[in-house]
């Protein structure tokens, strides 16, 4: 593809109007690791919520849906839809108690909530296993998307775009800190919703309209595989014909995945960058504001239009040999489905081309700035200044932040000429964190859960999983399900036992947590009592369990039934979405009536 002067001059003014005004909030940011890594937790709820949606439009996000679409059919997305689940707990669980507790980052929470060398042991750990491991696995994902884009749009090789990429998004991490990436998202996130809408317009157009789209999808298709015959267009698996993907897609995503697997962005309890951002609010109601603004962003806006594009190069390129004759310079190594989603891009019109670009890089750094200003936070932080030199000033931490960020950058492009597709990461990081996401909920509600826990979940899960790698290698046939529920129930059950075996968190520590953070729930009795508190729940006001159960449903309700309305109606079946809209309607206000009794203004403040 060839851009004309427009589109360059589109291009590259929507991506100065990303970047200029992180330049002047660069100053704010060098003051103190605080301002670098939380912003001096002074973020309005709407910043916070539009940087959590930003961060999670990555430049691999539209490839990674195009390549579900293709093989799975739109259902096949329930493998993320399914985060619902966890995603509203946090808002109505969790939100306000990581905000109470006042951490820099989620790890420091380790040792506020254990004793011992045991909770340091689990911090630094996790400081290098997430901040440098999961971090570069993440960013590395990122950018090989930001390949393929690349490769198509251009026909540059790797190392350009990994070098073009990187000059553009070290720079800033490093010199405006938190305040520059939340500000760089918030115009992200515009710029990149447009481009996509866009996107998937003229992918649209080019098939004949939403009509022709439909009716030749309708009837069921067999799939790349050669095997599954799909229908495509369908929000819910077939269930009769196809039970092994039903099991895949659906089934297991709701029942297992979306509280027992760990994964950045989608944690149980809340987690990495969405509770850097919860940290970085001015407030719990802005914490919980920010996380239920996020959920209805993620799961209702963003879909549809990368959905539309996919189930166009179904119609377009039915096979990927029609991707490589219509793109005969595209490097065989990066030929996938998932190349689909900018293959089609060479359908917009000049002018969009541009502000697609700018779109795709916007979605690129987005992600990226977050990941690098994340990830240092924990080598910092929770690492460097907790282990190897604790009293320097905050200056001398700050450079080393800028200076962690540019590695953190060097190593994840490493890990990109290791990649293949978007979706064998993402299975890859749900496999190896599979288990430990039931700990991650219940550490806040059961006093018993202590850092052996957290040690003995961690190794067990990568010691199942690596277990089951030897197997199939050596002959078994172990399918994605069965490895997953093993996982699962081999992590669970060694860290249930070391709840009740191990060496438990001292009397002090619990009561000064309970003290601070006021876990409410029958889990804390004990702990409540030894506080010298004899009520049966949280003495915070606003803190009620029960109602923030009814939220939790009602939450999820929104968002699916939002979702599927918005779905029905581009398919043109009106009854469906009418009844779907009602559910929305409903549920919408119970929902706003959780949210007056929760959030009255004496139920708000965080505790003394």
């Amino acid at each position: 593809m060839h851009l004309a002067p427009l589109d360059w001059f589109i291009a590259i003014l929507s991506v100065a109007i990303c970047f200029a005004p992180a330049l002047f909030v660069a100053r704010r940011s060098g003051k103190s690791t605080a301002e670098f890594f939380a912003s001096g937790r002074s973020v309005p709820w709407w910043l916070a919520g539009l940087s959590m949606v930003a961060t999670t439009f990555a430049s691999d996000t539209p490839n990674l849906v195009t390549d579900i679409v293709r093989r799975q059919g739109v259902a096949g997305n329930w493998v993320w839809w399914a985060f619902v689940l966890t995603g509203i707990a946090t808002v109505f669980f969790y939100a306000r108690l990581w905000r109470r507790s006042e951490v820099m980052t989620d790890l420091e929470f380790y040792e506020l909530r254990y004793s011992g060398k045991a909770a340091s042991v689990v911090r630094g750990f996790r400081s290098i296993y997430l901040g440098l491991f999961f971090n570069c696995v993440i960013m590395a994902t990122v950018n090989l998307a930001a390949c393929k884009i690349a490769n198509i749009l251009f026909g540059l090789p790797r190392w350009e775009t990994l070098l073009a990429v990187g000059l553009l998004n070290v720079i800033f991490a490093a010199h405006s800190g938190l305040w520059g990436v939340l500000v760089i998202d918030m115009i992200q996130f515009f710029l990149k919703m447009t481009a996509v809408i866009a996107a998937a317009w003229f992918a649209v157009k080019q098939v004949g309209g939403l009509g022709v789209m439909v009716e030749k999808l309708t009837p069921a298709m067999v799939a790349p595989d050669g095997k599954t015959s799909l229908h495509y267009l369908n929000i819910l698996p077939d269930f009769v014909n196809n039970w092994d993907l039903s099991l895949a897609v659906f089934i297991m995503p709701l029942a297992v995945i979306s509280w027992a697997t760990w994964y950045p962005g989608a944690e149980p309890g809340g987690g990495s960058y969405i509770a850097q951002r919860m940290l970085a609010s001015k407030s719990e109601k802005d914490a919980l504001k920010a996380v239920m603004f996020f959920n209805l962003a993620h799961y209702v806006l963003r879909p549809w239009p990368w959905i539309l594009v996919g189930l166009c190069s179904l119609i377009v390129y039915p096979n990927l040999s029609d991707i490589q004759q219509a793109f005969p310079n595209l490097d065989p190594s990066l030929l996938g489905h998932d190349i689909a989603y900018p293959a089609m891009l060479k359908f917009l019109p000049v002018g969009f081309v541009g502000l697609m670009v700018g779109g795709l890089v916007a979605a690129n750094s987005s992600t990226i700035l977050t990941h690098l200003n994340w990830g240092a936070s924990y080598l910092v932080h929770d690492f460097y200044q907790r282990f190897i030199r604790r009293n320097a000033d905050e200056k001398h931490y700050v450079l080393v932040a800028r200076l962690t960020t540019v590695g953190l950058f060097v190593v994840s492009s490493g890990f990109v000429y290791l990649m293949e597709s978007a979706k064998d990461s993402f299975d890859l990081i749900l496999q190896i964190g599979a288990g430990t996401g039931l700990l991650y909920l219940l550490r806040w509600f059961w006093w018993r859960i202590n850092a052996w826990c957290e040690i003995v979940a961690m190794i067990s899960s990568l010691a199942t999983f690596v277990t089951i790698v030897g197997l199939r290698r050596n002959g078994w046939e172990i399918t994605s399900n069965i490895a997953l529920l093993a996982t699962v129930a081999v992590t669970t059950i060694c860290w249930v036992f070391t709840a009740y075996l191990g060496p438990q968190t001292d009397r002090a520590t619990l009561i000064s947590f309970y003290n601070k953070v006021k876990p409410s729930g029958p889990g804390w009795k004990r702990v409540r009592e030894l506080a010298g508190e004899s009520t049966g729940g949280s003495t915070v006001k606003g803190d009620n369990l029960p109602l923030a159960l009814l939220g939790w449903v009602s939450g999820c309700i929104v968002v699916w039934s939002a979702l599927f309305t918005v779905g029905n109606f581009l398919y043109g079946r009106w009854p469906y979405a009418l009844g779907l809209l009602t559910i929305f309607i409903v549920n919408g206000l119970i929902l706003i009536l959780v949210f007056r009794k929760l959030w009255r203004p004496d139920s708000c403040k965080t505790p003394a």
